[in-house]
């Protein structure tokens, strides 16, 4: 994997660590293993960038062959450029140790004839992420140009993301904005949480859709796109979302769904034309059938 540095004076490990979504600790590690590079030459974690420099990031993971798989795909917009996937509760978006088979990449590889490869040969064509248990719009990029326009889109918070969500409790509020950081939980590395050590900023505007007698149906809008943000936020106010089995409530309301979570709206410049595309999905009939639930209860 190949990045052209668009910082100035930071830290290697930290730009990076946010970059790749990965913990400073691996990042730090690749780094004294000499699997991450500047320039062509080994530096240290402490190494200060400047614009323009040459990143090299040899994953290890990258060995492993990954096949293309013939899984169907809810395409809601494709051409030569960008494609845009609406992608089911339970699919993992990537390729990851332990799990190599039947992700979105998988089927991506199968349908595309060309994906970007920016972000290394398991994570082709992947711009962004969404959780494997939630479900949504997903953009994907067809080549280098296309990837970099698009994250950069992302980076200045021009891209318009919007999830419809289902939490525990009666929010009194119609509208809100949460900011506050989000790093690794100290407790449990495997968790994200709100916290001021090794965090980075993290902004959610929620709105009030639908309020039950025990849940509140809600439109999450995305400032900022950390790790699990909206699964974090919501569960650090007191309202964690339904059927999220990390961070709400240990028993799920059902086991065959994941958390009621889904990215309803996604919104961009296309990366060649400039022109402004926006996308619509409806939540999935499972989420309709839990959700019915909630609404009926009295």
């Amino acid at each position: 994997m190949e990045l052209i540095s668009c910082a100035d004076k930071i830290r290697l490990d930290k730009y990076l660590q946010d970059k790749l979504d990965c913990s400073r600790s691996k990042i730090q590690k690749m780094i004294d293993d000499g699997d991450i590079l500047v320039n062509d030459k080994v530096v240290k974690s402490n190494y200060l960038l400047k614009l323009d420099d040459k990143i090299i990031i040899n994953f290890q993971d990258e060995k492993i062959d990954i096949v293309p798989e013939n899984i169907d795909l809810d395409i809601y917009y494709e051409d030569d450029d960008v494609i845009v996937i609406n992608k089911e509760s339970g699919m993992v978006v990537h390729p990851a140790p332990g799990n190599y088979s039947h992700t979105l990449v998988n089927a991506l590889m199968y349908h595309c004839n060309n994906l970007s490869d920016i972000n290394g040969k398991i994570r082709p064509g992947i711009v962004h992420r969404i959780d494997a248990d939630t479900s949504g719009l997903l953009l994907c990029a067809k080549n280098n140009e296309a990837h970099v326009n698009l994250a950069k889109q992302i980076e200045k918070k021009q891209v318009t993301r919007e999830y419809i969500a289902l939490v525990h409790g009666v929010i009194p509020w119609d509208n809100a904005t949460i900011d506050a950081p989000i790093g690794r939980d100290e407790k449990d590395r495997k968790k994200m949480a709100v916290t001021s050590t090794n965090s980075k900023n993290a902004v959610t505007h929620v709105e009030v859709l639908e309020r039950y007698k025990n849940a509140t149906l809600i439109k999450c809008k995305l400032e900022t796109g950390r790790t699990h943000q909206i699964r974090v936020h919501l569960a650090y106010i007191g309202y964690p979302i339904v059927n999220d089995e990390v961070y709400g409530r240990k028993k799920q309301d059902d086991s065959t769904f994941g958390q009621m979570l889904h990215a309803a709206k996604i919104g961009f410049k296309h990366p060649k034309t400039d022109k402004y595309l926006e996308f619509e999905a409806p939540v999935p009939d499972k989420f309709k059938e839990i959700l019915k639930k909630y609404q009926n209860f009295e």
